[in-house]
């Protein structure tokens, strides 16, 4: 479990930059989520809905967002979509490496490095109790909300 000391920039739910550890969480489940880009159709389709769940997701779980990109680019993306949770910048992909959500992806037949939509619970001690690998966005939040 060393991933739960890793440190990373992060922008709270009020838009304020942090330096967050999965540690910080301790006692709390957490969900987890690993997602390619900031402002992509899918993206913000899934973070809508993990917005749009906030309350009924965070009476019983903390919801962290984890991407690639920077903070200012987080900042603008939880602007644009009123986004009511943390989101965690990875760009040298440490955290996503950890979880296993960074790999090889193909598009077009083109293959390249990226992220692999994942979402994980982890229990109060920071146990992974459920993993989602290759996420399909539509209807994952309700799977989410079943298995906490």
């Amino acid at each position: 479990m060393d991933y739960l000391n890793i440190k990373l920039n992060g922008i709270d739910s009020e838009g304020n930059e942090h330096e967050y550890s999965l540690a910080d969480f301790k006692g709390k489940k957490i969900v987890l989520y690993f997602y390619p880009k900031d402002n992509t159709s899918g993206c913000t389709q899934e973070a809508c809905d993990f917005r749009d769940n906030f309350n009924r997701l965070t009476s019983v779980a903390v919801v962290i967002g984890v991407s690639p990109d920077s903070i200012k680019s987080h900042l603008k993306f939880k602007e644009n979509h009123s986004l009511n949770f943390i989101l965690l910048s990875d760009p040298e992909h440490i955290l996503s490496e950890a979880f296993g959500a960074w790999g090889e992806k193909s598009m077009y037949g083109r293959k390249y490095m990226g992220i692999i939509r994942s979402t994980f619970i982890l229990d109060e001690n920071g146990t992974i109790t459920k993993e989602w690998r290759k996420v399909k966005v539509k209807g994952h939040v309700d799977e989410v909300l079943s298995s906490l």
